[in-house]
């Protein structure tokens, strides 16, 4: 399949997002095409690559062992394939929340030619009774980044043995545990102790591990403002920490309440679809969560003190 330029651009962009907030897992599909944004892919996917193996990412890692298995993303699924289980960390890769995975069909977070593969795999295995292999797969997150990973295959009869359910796991695995990574940690954690010590004001300390559950949160939030945002007790456990500290710790990143940076960024990107886009008003509210045009639009006047169908008049008018 061939991708425009600009959709093109639009997924190193996304991919250099994702490298700065700390994830070295995704790459970027190869075209046929000996150009510039190719040159540019083909260096991100390498250094996203060289950077994987040096750093120990979130999981359960074999501490004992010289060698690092870390499970990176589980699934358990019926006999139709729908999703039952997922853990944590899938989500955070796919950038989906645990509500929007759980009940899916796991064929729809693979790329085309990985759900061919996955078909022909499936049948297989609802024909055998028990079965255990691996096969290569690529996910893809919901920015359209793909993950290409080893996923083993085990299948197996439920607990009274009359359903079939189906196991994936995705394992990375890396040759050493990075000790530059054990020091900026700890170095991290230091720094904000002193910072925690000498203002006073501070509760509780954030951690190297706090900080960067955090900004994943961030990051969720940001690809998924459409979305019916759970109750903050769930998002918390999704991100591997507790409700406290997830309120703390946005309001000292980024000076809000979790409610408050998603209805800002919510306004701020309907803002800029009325601005910059064809798109009618009662889609962009959807498209950024609101029920229903009208309580958009009374929103967005009391925060803005114009309504969106004035805004939409002037930018019409300017461009004219």
């Amino acid at each position: 399949m061939s991708l425009s330029k600009k959709a093109r651009i639009k997924n190193i962009t996304a991919m250099l997002l994702e490298m700065a907030s700390g994830n070295f897992f995704y790459r970027l599909e190869r075209y046929a095409k000996n150009d510039n944004l190719e040159a540019i892919s083909i260096s991100l996917n390498m250094l996203a690559e060289e950077i994987q193996e040096t750093i120990h990412h979130q999981g359960f890692a074999n501490i004992n062992s010289p060698r690092i298995n870390i499970v990176q993303m589980s699934f358990i699924l019926d006999e139709h394939g729908y999703i039952e289980m997922a853990n944590q960390q899938s989500c955070n890769l796919l950038s989906v929340l645990m509500n929007e995975i759980i009940g899916q069909q796991f064929i729809y977070f693979l790329d085309h030619q990985s759900q061919e593969k996955w078909r022909d795999l499936q049948e297989e295995l609802i024909r055998k009774k028990s079965s255990d292999t691996s096969i290569e797969l690529r996910f893809k997150s919901k920015s359209d980044l793909k993950i290409p990973k080893t996923a083993y295959v085990s299948s197996f009869k439920g607990i009274h043995g009359k359903t079939s359910k189906i196991l994936i796991t995705v394992i990375h695995n890396s040759n050493q545990q990075d000790t530059s990574d054990k020091e900026l940690k700890k170095s991290v954690t230091q720094y904000i102790d002193q910072e925690n010590t000498e203002s006073k004001k501070a509760k509780i300390k954030l951690s190297f591990e706090d900080i960067r559950k955090i900004r994943k949160g961030r990051d969720i939030i940001l690809t998924n403002l459409e979305s019916d945002f759970p109750s903050l007790r769930e998002f918390a456990l999704q991100l591997g920490t507790n409700e406290f500290k997830l309120k703390y710790g946005f309001r000292e990143l980024y000076g809000n309440s979790v409610h408050r940076f998603l209805m800002n960024e919510r306004f701020r990107k309907a803002q800029m679809m009325i601005q910059f886009t064809d798109q009618s008003l009662k889609s962009i509210a959807h498209l950024n969560g609101f029920k229903s045009s009208s309580h958009f639009s009374r929103a967005f006047k009391k925060k803005y003190g114009y309504a969106p169908s004035e805004l939409r008049k002037k930018s019409t008018n300017t461009e004219e």
